[in-house]
């Protein structure tokens, strides 16, 4: 009876989880990460809490408690890194994130005692890597995921010299830099939220604590030699994971200085996806990155957004001498025939686009010089923030009424206002498919005088 009691008790977590976009598919590796991370009676009451962030006194409401007692079990879990808490307008603002990237990868950002860390390293490394089913709900449904690449910035056209470059800001319009061309190239646009340097150098706080991934699989005996204490938060998050010891507050130039690291490396870096106020970059290697695990294995469907750029490799000048395809971490490079009367064994490096990340990783690798980042065809994607982003994720999953009708979502008007400004913002066609879920007299009405 226990043992059902508490699956039941856990079993009521997952639905909420599983009420965000981003959820976690229920199982009994779940079940038991779930009991690592919280106690039978925090699971209960975490499960009652809204999605969108919320206040003390919204808590003590689905708790049946006062304020004061409410805020003292959110700050007992923002401490441990459960919830994240911000202060706004003076109050202090709870949020639970989702379990990637959030309070599974929160769990293994520093070395703790109060957990066991090495049986949590190989339940995770179960559920994402051998069950399967959470990696694939977390990269593979819906065309708008959570994570996007940014591009190695010294690789770009131009960049070396930082000739001709200028910060430009049309009125509501993103900053860009215009890179001064080589010859030959047309014009070559950089949007400034492309840029982790930009990130960094805008955050209101910056934290680094340790790779989730390489701490996870160092358990497992499987991690490789990258750097370990490189994965950075900002913003909010930051602010929350320093103020509570899960990351080390760091300055820009200390940052900046560990993203030089991380390109030395030739570490890939993947970062919210989102615009404005990216709260994670992470600095990710081939072997042991969940996200870049996922994009080999499920690359057709595209599980992570890649940067505006694609590598271009030049017959003159490549050797056919392979560093590339070593270097790149999610095999979007091969040698191929380049066989001639003169030259009947030589070999050339190919871009496989549809695997191709536009990193840039494989750029710095080549000795020769023959690889270089061009733009595509098309831009990609970015949503302008967590509120945008999340919306279009829970139409395409068609979670969108837990958006909306979330018990947060009624009780703001700020955050209905937010909801509904993002669906505002979407192409028609998402509209539509908005509309359709929910079946909203008043949405209809919203989207017809928005298009009046």
């Amino acid at each position: 009876m226990a043992h059902n009691t508490i699956k039941s008790s856990y079993a009521t977590l997952t639905e909420r989880l599983n009420r965000f976009p981003q959820g976690a598919p229920p199982s009994d590796l779940l079940f038991a990460i779930l009991r690592q991370l919280f106690s039978e009676k925090e699971a209960g009451m975490v499960s009652l809490l809204p999605i969108k962030p919320f206040v003390a006194t919204r808590a003590a409401l689905a708790w049946r408690t006062t304020p004061a007692e409410a805020k003292k079990t959110l700050d007992e879990l923002a401490s441990r890194a459960l919830l994240i808490d911000t202060e706004r307008d003076g109050e202090t603002t709870y949020c639970l994130p989702p379990p990637m990237a959030g309070f599974f990868e929160f769990s293994m950002m520093r070395v703790r005692s109060d957990l066991d860390q090495k049986a949590l390293a190989e339940m995770f490394y179960q559920y994402m890597n051998v069950e399967e089913d959470f990696i694939k709900a977390l990269f593979t449904k819906g065309e708008t995921q959570l994570g996007r690449v940014f591009v190695q910035e010294p690789m770009l056209p131009g960049q070396s010299s930082r000739q001709g470059e200028a910060s430009i800001k049309a009125p509501g319009m993103a900053r860009f830099t215009s890179l001064e061309p080589a010859p030959g190239d047309r014009d070559l646009l950089v949007l400034d939220y492309e840029r982790a340097s930009e990130v960094i150098k805008t955050a209101s706080h910056i934290g680094v604590g340790m790779c989730y991934c390489r701490h996870k699989m160092m358990h497992l005996g499987r991690a490789c030699d990258a750097p370990m204490d490189i994965c950075m938060t900002f913003n909010g998050s930051a602010e929350s994971l320093t103020r509570h010891g899960h990351a080390r507050a760091i300055d820009v130039a200390e940052c900046m200085t560990l993203l030089d690291a991380a390109y030395e490396h030739g570490l890939v870096q993947f970062g919210e996806n989102v615009q404005r106020r990216v709260n994670f970059i992470c600095n990710c290697c081939g072997c042991c990155c969940e996200a870049l695990i996922a994009q080999r294995r499920f690359g057709i469907l595209h599980p992570v957004h890649t940067t505006n750029w694609m590598p271009h490799a030049s017959e003159e000048q490549c050797t056919g001498c392979g560093k590339c395809v070593e270097a790149c971490p999610v095999e979007a490079m091969a040698l191929v025939s380049a066989e001639g009367p003169k030259r009947p064994a030589r070999r050339k490096a190919k871009v496989l686009e549809d695997a191709c990340l536009g990193c840039g990783v494989c750029v710095r690798a080549c000795p020769t010089g023959a690889l270089s980042l061009k733009s595509r065809p098309e831009r990609v994607f970015t949503p302008v923030d967590s509120t945008h982003r999340a919306v279009i994720m829970a139409i395409e999953r068609g979670k969108l009424q837990n958006l909306i009708f979330d018990n947060n979502a009624l009780a703001s008007h700020r955050a209905m206002a937010a909801i509904l400004g993002a669906i505002l913002r979407l192409p028609p066609v998402k509209q539509l498919m908005a509309s359709e879920q929910m079946k909203s007299k008043y949405l209809l009405k919203l989207l017809s005088i928005a298009k009046a």
